[in-house]
């Protein structure tokens, strides 16, 4: 038996990079395909051309790449190549770096031809990822420094080939082959759907970050989610490993799946708060925007419980902790100051004559009978609350986040007093954005979620958005 064919590695790899104009293979399209083709650990083919894209190259992407549109002007339209590609792709593993989206512009293009392409696809960062557990980073660049590759042509479709084919090597110098066919084999068997959902959709579904929605019978909205890999989070709702019955439940009924593609887990993070909250599907229950949910308030040393529905953004320095219930609050600031020596009648929480109950058992200091000055205990309640203090808007006013991409494509997060608004990926999207004239409301979610991101960032890429003065 040849030793080839007794090897637990695939034997048959196409490594693939496409550059494009643009982040979404349903509106953007191809402007270079680089192929690579190995057999039994032979070089056999390196291809590639330029294709016009039948419409403008961004700047950004102009760029980012170095294709221009007057390099493309002469080049051949995908329709006049597709033979060659399609035949070249042929009865082999497709390998790419983020290989979703190589593989789904490769479908869309076939598909606009009425030609069905499929290919078990592999991809190198989810490779990287599970060979290597302890490194942080897997984009192309953080792999070529790691293992010491280098590439003449970086993003150009054919050098970046290249590159992953000199990766692929390097994997099986690092691992023996039983140990990197295995996690080939589990990368490639990650994606079996239920007869209930149709096959194509593991093939669509994109390794980036986003937020996907579950539909069932009447397109009744079952679910809303948010991952940094798409395919990884909604495939693993299907695995037949899942023990948990409603989890099960939910994979039974879904009918339609939808997802949106963001440029990173921030802009993911944003709208699923907001799908969730507006649209409010069956099976979550995680986020519930202000629904029912308190804050502590002083104001002369009393302590209040004030529903987030009705905190106004300007009172947020005298409020202390988000909590599910006023009774949650309650009990918390009763722990406080009962840990901190605080006086239970002077906060609002006892009534009746005479000192409060903790005095008379030597917990209180005596603020309620004069024996510990005011001032001195109000001090005192402010430092007991101080890390449940909730923060006040750290900007000007409304201003758009800035979120970037692999391929350098940009979201524009638009806040403004904890609050979303909404995402821009144009110039059109964010004047609306910018131009938008109702008060937005504290956003418990929103809150939760940008205080994280703002302290895991000591300079976070924003823009101060000023709202157009309309006179009168």
């Amino acid at each position: 038996m040849d030793a080839a064919e007794d090897s637990p590695l695939p034997q048959d790899l196409v490594f693939v990079d496409l550059e494009t104009t643009g982040g979404n293979a349903a509106h953007h399209r191809i402007t270079e395909v680089g192929i690579v083709r190995v057999r039994n650990g032979v070089l056999l083919e390196e291809w590639s051309t330029l294709v016009n894209p039948q419409c403008r190259i961004p700047p950004s992407i102009e760029a980012f790449t170095g294709i221009s549109n007057e390099m493309v002007a002469a080049a051949p339209r995908f329709a006049d190549v597709a033979a060659l590609v399609f035949e070249k792709l042929q009865d082999a593993i497709f390998v790419a770096h983020n290989a979703r989206f190589d593989y789904s512009f490769l479908r869309s293009e076939f598909r606009r031809l009425e030609r069905r392409f499929a290919a078990k696809v592999l991809c190198t960062v989810r490779l990287s990822r599970l060979l290597y557990p302890g490194e942080h980073r897997h984009g192309l660049d953080a792999v070529m420094q790691r293992h010491g590759l280098t590439c003449t042509a970086r993003h150009r479709a054919l050098g970046d080939a290249r590159v992953l084919w000199e990766f692929w090597r390097k994997l099986q110098d690092d691992f023996t082959a039983a140990q990197l066919g295995a996690a080939v084999g589990r990368l490639l068997g990650a994606g079996r759907l239920p007869a209930h959902l149709p096959p194509e959709l593991a093939d669509e579904l994109p390794d980036g970050p986003g937020v996907y929605c579950f539909y069932g019978e009447a397109d009744a909205l079952l679910y809303v989610g948010k991952s940094n890999s798409l395919r990884t989070r909604v495939l693993a709702h299907f695995g037949a490993e899942h023990t948990d019955s409603k989890e099960q439940k939910l994979s039974r009924q879904v009918r339609r799946v939808e997802w949106l593609e963001t440029a990173g887990e921030l802009g993911a993070l944003l709208r699923e708060a907001q799908w969730v909250r507006t649209h409010k599907p069956l099976y979550n229950r995680r986020l519930k925007g202000n629904a029912e949910l308190h804050t502590i308030r002083t104001e002369s040393g009393r302590a209040g419980f004030v529903p987030v529905d009705e905190l106004d953004p300007v009172e947020l320095p005298q409020c202390f902790g988000l909590f599910r219930s006023r009774r949650e609050a309650g009990k918390a600031l009763g722990d406080i100051a009962r840990a901190q020596g605080l006086c239970l009648k002077i906060l609002g929480i006892e009534d009746g004559p005479g000192s409060c109950f903790g005095h008379q058992l030597g917990r209180c200091r005596g603020a309620c009978v004069g024996k510990e000055p005011q001032i001195l205990h109000d001090m005192r309640v402010q430092l007991a609350l101080s890390s449940l203090k909730l923060k006040s808007w750290p900007f000007p006013g409304r201003i758009a986040l800035r979120e970037t991409n692999w391929r350098g494509e940009v979201d524009l997060h638009v806040c403004e007093n904890w609050a979303y608004l909404g995402t821009a990926r144009d110039e059109e999207e964010l004047e609306a954005l910018r131009g938008r004239s109702a008060p937005p409301q504290f956003d418990a979610d929103v809150y939760r979620i940008l205080v994280r991101y703002f302290a895991a960032r000591h300079r976070p890429d924003w823009i101060e958005l000023r709202q157009p003065t309309i006179c009168p």
